[in-house]
């Protein structure tokens, strides 16, 4: 069999287009990996610079009243994802800076689609773009004449006569397709290491190879069913055109027409009465600015009564920093709320259209992509419930120390020095357990792995029933 695959190699190679191709792709691949991975690199500079601006920023306020330093309030950046270079995914069009203050929780702003010229809207050259739409398309046209010419030259009923066996060699032609997508893969993943060999760690290593697992069971797919198409068909033609209505079909419409279907089966809420019902639920809880408010009066009364006084001038405390939190608390249930079921809805969508798979090996693989790069709408979601825990931290700490620091309720000239702002933790984000992501994307791997089961079976039993001539 390695004999037969090594001969289908120096055919190709003696091939003088199809090695001009290969070049040309192979230099277009090499040059969007290096190009997308500097670029990372530098996003992650301007992000660590602007990360720190800020941070300083904190640390050097002058002293002020602890709630007026929430309303002050700081800015946390999102990281770039770990394979971002290779499978942008939803990071171009998602924002990067959330602003983290007290009393609001803010959207996410500035995502890099929105900053691009309207010329570069049209988009980029990525490496996913080449990796699951051109490169599949190169196995393509390489397998549809593979076995087909081999019957019509004779050749194939010649290589039987003198001892070959049918099977392996059409298994040789499909090895000999997939190994050279594995070559082109393989490739781009050591360009993409070498690029980035300062910022690999286990964690990246394991989710670059889950990342080429996926991408190389969705090529074997490419390649089995181009060649068997190749092995059932009349002539070459109709393999070709075939495995190109397939191709348009599952790249093109029933992502479009899938995705479509899950929005409609779990629609997401306007954004517009999103913000209504969150804004209604949060009129409803205590306001924090407001004494006389009802919600308010219960509130005092409640304290008073713990620490046995009559007035809030005889508290120890701040009443007005209880207040604070109490707003704070409330806002923090109706949050949960409201974006917990967003999360749900999501889920939902995420679910199904992932079920999909199993009648598109492609969806799988687009997921799987996305997923093992950490640049998937699951990461993203992660950021921001990450950044709302330490927004819930990071006010809670300020109104505390505005409650229990020391001043008297009314008095919001009491400041706090630069030691306290110092103090306060810093956002640290720390990336997505690989076992996590693992359990999210397993169905897309097992659909993969079941449309090369798939395959592999039709080719047997074709080769077993297929005419020689």
């Amino acid at each position: 069999m390695w004999h037969i695959i090594k001969n289908e190699w120096i055919g190709l190679h003696r091939n003088r287009a199809f090695l001009g191709l290969s070049t040309g792709f192979m230099m277009v691949l090499l040059l969007t990996v290096v190009l997308g991975t500097l670029q990372t690199h530098l996003q992650q500079r301007q992000y660590e610079s602007a990360k720190n601006e800020v941070r300083q920023q904190w640390e050097n306020l002058n002293p002020m009243n602890p709630h007026g330093a929430a309303h002050y309030g700081t800015y946390v950046f999102k990281p770039n994802s770990l394979l971002g270079s290779l499978d942008e995914g939803v990071n171009g069009v998602t924002g990067k800076v959330l602003r983290v203050e007290g009393h609001v929780q803010n959207e996410i702003v500035h995502s890099e689609a929105s900053q691009m010229q309207a010329v570069s809207k049209f988009g980029k050259l990525k490496s996913a773009l080449l990796l699951q739409y051109i490169l599949p398309l190169l196995l393509l046209f390489v397998a549809f004449r593979s076995v087909n010419s081999e019957k019509q030259s004779g050749r194939l009923k010649l290589l039987v006569l003198q001892g070959g066996q049918l099977q392996r060699l059409v298994w040789a032609k499909v090895l000999a397709v997939w190994l050279y997508g594995m070559a082109l893969l393989l490739l781009t993943l050591v360009a993409y290491a070498l690029a980035s060999s300062s910022s690999i760690d286990a964690n990246t290593a394991l989710r670059v190879l889950f990342f080429f697992l996926s991408y190389g069971l969705f090529y074997f797919i490419i390649s089995g069913l181009t060649v068997l198409l190749s092995t059932l068909g009349k002539n070459a033609t109709i393999a070709l055109t075939t495995m190109l209505g397939i191709w348009i079909l599952w790249t093109i419409f029933l992502p479009n027409i899938l995705m479509s279907t899950v929005d409609q089966w779990h629609e997401l809420p306007s954004r517009e009465a999103f913000k209504t019902a969150m804004k209604a639920d949060r009129s409803k809880g205590i306001d924090g600015h407001n004494p006389s408010d009802e919600r308010s009066k219960e509130l005092k009364e409640q304290t008073l009564k713990k620490y046995g006084v009559e007035e809030v001038s005889q508290l120890p405390i701040n009443f007005d920093g209880l207040r604070m939190q109490a707003d704070e608390a409330y806002g923090n249930r109706v949050w949960d709320k409201h974006f917990g079921r967003l999360r749900e809805i999501l889920a939902h969508q995420k679910q199904d259209y992932q079920l999909a798979g199993v009648l598109n090996p492609f969806i799988s693989l687009q997921n799987a992509s996305m997923g093992f790069a950490g640049s998937d709408n699951y990461h993203h979601q992660e950021f921001l419930v990450r950044v709302e825990l330490y927004r819930r931290d990071f006010i809670k700490t300020l109104n505390d120390k505005h409650a229990y620091g020391g001043s008297t309720t009314g008095d919001w000239q009491w400041k706090v020095d630069q030691g306290f702002f110092k103090s306060v933790s810093d956002f640290v984000y720390q990336p997505v357990r690989l076992s996590a992501v693992i359990s999210h994307y397993f169905l897309d791997l097992v659909l993969l792995l079941a449309w090369s089961a798939l395959v592999s079976l039709l080719l047997i039993f074709a080769t077993r029933k297929m005419p020689l001539l």
